[in-house]
């Protein structure tokens, strides 16, 4: 399905706005702070590969497949985040549960945060939004997240959120090292999100 590119989430230090083709310049800026921690991540290396990547990404807007987000701190875009493939599931005929006009489930992912971002708040207060956004607007039974296997900065970041780990899916995508990557999948239901919500919240009131 189609996820409108107009939502802005706003949060105290956070804002995920829709990208565009202008905030190339920008993001290829946060990406090139240091590039230490990119590597089992797609991040483009400079403002040529930035604009391939971004334009990569509005096209899988248009096709349904993405929702994008510039993730601006502190009043700068620090990197980008993504809802990504956007399901409707088909129930039973006739089932109350069947829905059209928003997705039963919904995977986060292709985020990435400049080296000033990392290790802050950047990325909880970000999640939190996206989160909030998926479970109590669009009322979602899950949210799934997944990472290269060998990511541990990655997977301790989806752990501290509260997702649940499902397994590794072996051989599942090419690796941004060229190799063939297998992918550690994690993923937050409906009944677990109050707790997880109230857990976030708090760690962000912390001074």
């Amino acid at each position: 399905m189609a996820l409108t590119l107009t939502a802005v989430l706003v949060g105290r230090e956070v804002t995920l706005r829709p990208l565009t083709q202008d905030d190339v310049a920008a993001l290829a800026l946060a990406a090139g702070e240091s590039r230490e921690h990119f590597g089992f991540s797609m991040v483009p290396d400079g403002p040529v590969e930035m604009g391939r990547y971004v334009e990569k990404l509005l096209r899988q807007h248009g096709q349904g497949n993405r929702l994008p987000f510039a993730t601006v701190w502190r009043g700068r875009i620090v990197g980008c985040t993504s809802f990504i493939e956007p399901r409707v599931w088909e129930w039973p005929h006739d089932s109350d549960l069947q829905r059209v006009d928003r997705p039963d489930a919904v995977e986060i992912g292709s985020t990435w945060l400049a080296a000033s971002a990392q290790r802050t708040c950047c990325n909880t207060e970000a999640k939190l939004l996206m989160l909030s956004h998926a479970f109590d607007c669009w009322e979602v039974h899950a949210v799934s997240f997944k990472t290269d296997a060998r990511n541990d900065r990655s997977r301790r970041a989806i752990e501290r959120l509260g997702a649940c780990f499902e397994g590794i899916r072996r051989a599942d995508m090419p690796g941004s090292d060229g190799t063939i990557r297998n992918s550690a999948y994690y993923s937050i239901i409906a009944a677990e999100w109050p707790a997880i919500k109230e857990r976030l919240e708090q760690a962000l009131a912390k001074p």
